[in-house]
């Protein structure tokens, strides 16, 4: 059954019209929709809105002065919505939650969010920079940053880009060690343990070829990425690190990658938002806009 919203639509497309065939067309449906619709207007005003016969149709005087008030009741029921939607999209404004792991939270994230703070000052940012998936509802997260696996139908996520991981370690380290030249010589170098603070296990090192590495006697456990990424700056012990830390180290000369041919396929970056619900344009802007930064080499190392 139609409600009256769609009756006085069939019903000024009619009015429109020369025909019901004609008002049909326009809006898609069958001509008996059309004069269903009509029939039910009527029925409700108690007034004939057209007369007929079987080849013509003719509004009543009735039903044209009825057109001229549906037509600006329909138009301003459409302007609440056209109206919302133009404020919507033109004030860009209000809080915005996000999440991502330390380390690309306060090495990347920040510095890629400056512009749009500067475009969008009404934009009130809440970050919430955590090694661990965030419950997006709990935390009332609209946006989210991370590194691995991401099997949650809760959300809509996208790949970013890839993230490689490469076993490196400062030139003296390894002019004083030698460069190992397989996995049985790597264990014998001095190397970093990255502490899972979810279940406070090490990460092991994994490789393309053979089984993972824990190292059984690391020179250095620590469960943060940065103090790793440090420790294996000042000469401490080798590390696996993610290209994203390790790159531009290797570009200035501070790191070298060995074992390069043993690297494993690289985990991906994905950026995510909750499934349910509307998109609001400042958390469409934002989430386009960080997609953008994140899958561009020139702003987000990919090795």
């Amino acid at each position: 059954m139609l409600n009256r919203m769609e009756m006085i639509r069939i019903f000024c497309s009619a009015a429109d019209c020369s025909n019901f065939r004609e008002a049909a067309t326009r809006l898609r449906i069958s001509p008996q929709a059309v004069t269903r619709a009509i029939k039910a207007l009527e029925e409700e005003l108690g007034e004939i809105l057209f007369h007929r016969n079987t080849r013509q149709v003719h509004i009543t005087a009735f039903g044209a002065a009825y057109a001229l008030r549906a037509r600006q009741m329909l138009e301003d029921f459409d302007a609440l919505f056209r109206g919302h939607r133009a404020e919507a999209e033109s004030a860009i404004a209000g809080r915005i939650g996000i999440t991502a792991p330390q380390a690309i939270g306060k090495r990347f994230l920040v510095a890629f969010l400056q512009p749009l703070l500067k475009q969008h000052p009404q934009l009130v940012l809440n970050l919430r920079l955590e090694d661990e998936i965030t419950d997006a509802v709990e935390a009332q997260i609209d946006i989210g940053i991370r590194v691995g696996f991401l099997r949650d139908s809760r959300y809509v996520a996208r790949a970013l880009a890839p993230v490689p991981l490469q076993v490196v370690a400062t030139p003296q380290l390894i002019a004083a060690s030698g460069a190992p030249r397989d996995l049985d010589e790597l264990q014998q170098r001095p190397l970093s343990v990255l502490i899972d603070r979810k279940n406070g296990r090490p990460w092991p090192w994994t490789f393309a070829h053979g089984p993972s590495l824990h190292p059984p006697t690391p020179a250095l456990v620590c469960d943060d990425p940065e103090a790793e990424l440090e420790a294996v700056l000042a000469g401490l012990a080798y590390g696996q690190l993610p290209a994203y830390l390790a790159q531009p180290y290797l570009e200035n000369g501070r790191l070298q990658a060995v074992l390069t041919e043993q690297a494993p396929d690289p985990w991906q970056l994905f950026i995510y938002r909750p499934q349910q619900g509307p998109v609001p344009p400042r958390v469409r802007l934002v989430f386009d806009h960080l997609r953008a930064c994140f899958s561009n080499p020139a702003q987000f190392p990919q090795g």
